[in-house]
């Protein structure tokens, strides 16, 4: 009991505790002490966690991906975004600028990109498109836009892929001039778009130093790198290192201020910019197949988007180097062309898909084409120079130096001091023996140090037109060239080259490796002799005159048998027991970079310092009717004279010149051979000069 009473006591005394004001204040203060001390480490930590998330900048950029057009990234936008739920089709209303949703979804976006990748490729049948007819390509741009595709439209499958070589087409084609017509250029140093240079170093012999120079592409060229999609800069040639290194600290803060990023999206692509962007990233990953159709996907659903077919213009392009394929690289073009005809295209991607085409139709022989697609590009851009100056280009790939000439000087009429243009307006003044007027164009554009100026053509041609005028400058230009690697050495100065092969102006038959042919020239050389009297002494016109413009003066013809690997028409018919003893050498008849031919020379002619345009091939004259004064040929600093019955062979590649001070004519027989150290595979792979 009284134990009982004493816990009722303890309980009640407890309790009246809780009853006592003082007490219950205690209790109260020190749970909410708890409490804010909890909340206080719950503070700490979160923000220690935003510290470390900066959600200002993710919120920024989750707002790209605002589904659902309230203005915010939220919980539904979330769940569209994982798969959770379906994504509403986002448009500009056609009547009102505001964001109008519609129940129609475009999930398929996505889809491909992750579905079909787990799928083997040729799953599966595919239907064939039909390809776009060849006029259509050579066309100029025109006004109209393409037939219209429904938005409920299934995506059209892509054609079976053509296993073909991919290699530009034949640009004889198109009329090339730099290496088939005499009457525009001499074959010394044609004015081409080439790979650039590579380095190498090589061990020198006396008139070769260690340098980089122009490698002969054995393989195909390779595309330009595609531009980034919304960080491309305008297409212009980029400054030379030398250029650039020169002004970098004083430009930087002015590239800064003044580059722009191209617009590349207009009003409707911009509410279609992620679907776009994942497409793009496709791309650039690699995975050209699901870019593909995720890019066709887009452009049947939404047709109207230039910057989504020109993502697939590009997927193409991209594809075309991977396959190698030639028909692909034509669906790049054909599809380059409709996105700049689309309705509402901003100015800078029409600029940037029209280059581009016009480039890749250059690559693949399309040189008519390709001047076309350039044409239009000026009319849309008429103050743009540099769209010019490659309108002119075109002009000089097809020939037609005349209207090259006319580009150029509506060039320089409102731009006198454009490098590109002079360069290029001199070195067509040269091809017209206009030697003195095209010194200071040459010289003052490549003192420019514009882009594009900085080539060995140029340096070739101002030290050429220097040497004629008797300007002896001509060797610091050639030094120069030699310097920024375009020439293997100032003696040196072919511009077609292969990288690696010995070289030296005079060989012995020894050296060559092809003494069998030696020995056979020389032991038959009056019966060669008497064959090319026979046809000379017809005087029917079958020795005709040197065209590529090397005489300073005199005569000079010549009878050709061999051209470029081929016979020449019926010229064996007057030769034919010359012809037979040739036949047994390939590394002759097969010469694609070189001649088989008679060569007559009257008194009183002199041929200009010169060089050949390759290092590929080697040279061998045999004497047939030698005067006993006045004839010499000098190759570098080496001068010899023929011998009737006699080889001389050297690398015409090396400068050389000709003199013929004598009182009658002298007939020489010229036979070129493919340089001793080329590979089988290159002679079979090198492109004829």
């Amino acid at each position: 009991m009284e134990r009982g009473r004493r816990e009722e006591e303890e309980e009640e005394g407890e309790g009246g505790g809780g009853g006592d004001v003082g007490g219950g204040s205690k209790y109260s203060m020190f749970t909410w002490i708890v409490v804010l001390a909890l909340l206080g480490v719950w503070s700490s930590v979160a923000v220690v966690y935003f510290d470390i998330v900066d959600y200002d900048s993710v919120i920024g950029k989750l707002t790209a991906y605002d589904t659902d057009g309230d203005g915010d990234f939220d919980v539904e936008d979330a769940k569209v975004l994982l798969g959770l739920k379906e994504r509403p089709d986002v448009r500009i209303s056609p009547d009102q600028k505001t964001v109008v949703q519609t129940k129609e979804t475009s999930k398929a976006l996505f889809e491909p990109a992750n579905q079909q990748a787990a799928e083997p490729q040729g799953a599966g049948p595919t239907e064939a498109r039909s390809p776009e007819t060849p006029t259509e390509e050579a066309a100029s741009v025109s006004d109209s836009g393409p037939s219209p595709v429904q938005e409920d439209e299934a995506a059209v499958p892509l054609p079976p892929v053509v296993e073909v070589d991919f290699v530009p087409d034949d640009p004889r084609d198109s009329m090339h001039p730099y290496e088939d017509q005499a009457d525009t250029i001499d074959t010394t140093g044609a004015l081409v778009e080439e790979r650039p240079p590579e380095e190498s170093v090589e061990e020198s012999r006396q008139h070769l130093t260690s340098s980089k120079f122009t490698q002969e592409a054995e393989n195909l060229s390779e595309p330009p790198a595609e531009p980034e999609p919304q960080s491309e800069t305008p297409i212009e040639t980029e400054r030379s290192p030398e250029e650039t290194t020169g002004k970098q600290a004083e430009e930087k803060p002015k590239e800064k201020a003044k580059k722009k990023k191209p617009k590349l999206l207009n009003k409707f692509d911009k509410t279609i910019k992620a679907e776009i962007d994942a497409a793009e990233k496709l791309r650039k990953k690699g995975k050209f197949e699901e870019a593909l159709r995720a890019f066709e996907t887009l452009v049947q659903q939404h047709p109207q988007s230039p910057r989504a077919r020109y993502g697939k213009a590009q997927t193409e392009d991209d594809l075309a180097e991977k396959l190698r394929s030639n028909d692909m690289l034509q669906r790049a073009i054909n599809t380059y062309r409709e996105a700049a005809e689309l309705p509402d295209v901003t100015s800078d991607l029409v600029r940037a898909t029209l280059k581009r085409r016009a480039e890749r139709q250059q690559f693949l022989g399309r040189v008519r084409g390709s001047l076309a697609t350039l044409e239009k590009l000026t009319q849309i851009f008429p103050e743009d120079i540099s769209l010019k100056n490659e309108l002119g280009v075109a002009h000089l790939l097809l020939g037609d130096n005349k209207g090259a000439k006319k580009v150029y000087e509506e060039v320089l009429a409102v731009a006198p001091g454009d490098g590109f243009a002079k360069v290029h307006y001199g070195f067509i003044l040269k091809s017209e023996n206009k030697i003195a007027e095209s010194i200071p164009y040459l010289r003052e554009g490549l003192e420019s140090g514009e882009p594009g100026t900085d080539d060995g053509r140029f340096y070739f041609h101002l030290g050429d037109a220097l040497q004629r005028v008797g300007d002896k400058s001509a060797y610091h230009w050639y030094e120069l060239g030699h310097k920024r690697g375009h020439f293997a050495s100032v003696w040196q100065r072919s511009l077609y080259n292969v990288d690696g092969l010995k070289a030296q102006p005079w060989w012995t038959a020894k050296e060559t490796g092809y003494t069998d042919l030696v020995k056979t020239l020389e032991r038959n050389w009056k019966t060669i002799r008497d064959e090319a009297l026979a046809v000379m002494d017809q005087n029917t016109g079958s020795f005709i005159p040197e065209e590529e413009n090397l005489r300073e003066k005199g005569e000079w013809g010549q009878y050709t048998l061999w051209q470029q690997g081929k016979k020449v028409g019926n010229a064996c018919q007057g030769i034919p027991k010359t012809c037979s003893l040739l036949e047994r050498y390939p590394e002759a008849t097969g010469c694609k970079r070189g001649q088989i031919k008679f060569s007559v020379m009257q008194p009183g002619t002199h041929v200009w310092p010169h060089t050949g345009p390759t290092n590929c091939r080697l040279r061998m004259h045999l004497g047939l009717v030698i005067p006993k004064q006045g004839c010499r040929i000098r190759c570098t600093d080496q001068t010899r004279e023929w011998e009737e019955g006699k080889v001389l062979i050297f690398d015409d590649s090396f400068e050389h010149e000709v003199w013929q001070d004598a009182d009658s004519y002298r007939l020489i027989f010229i036979v070129d051979v493919w340089h001793p150290e080329l590979t089988a595979y290159q002679r079979q792979t090198l492109s004829p000069i």
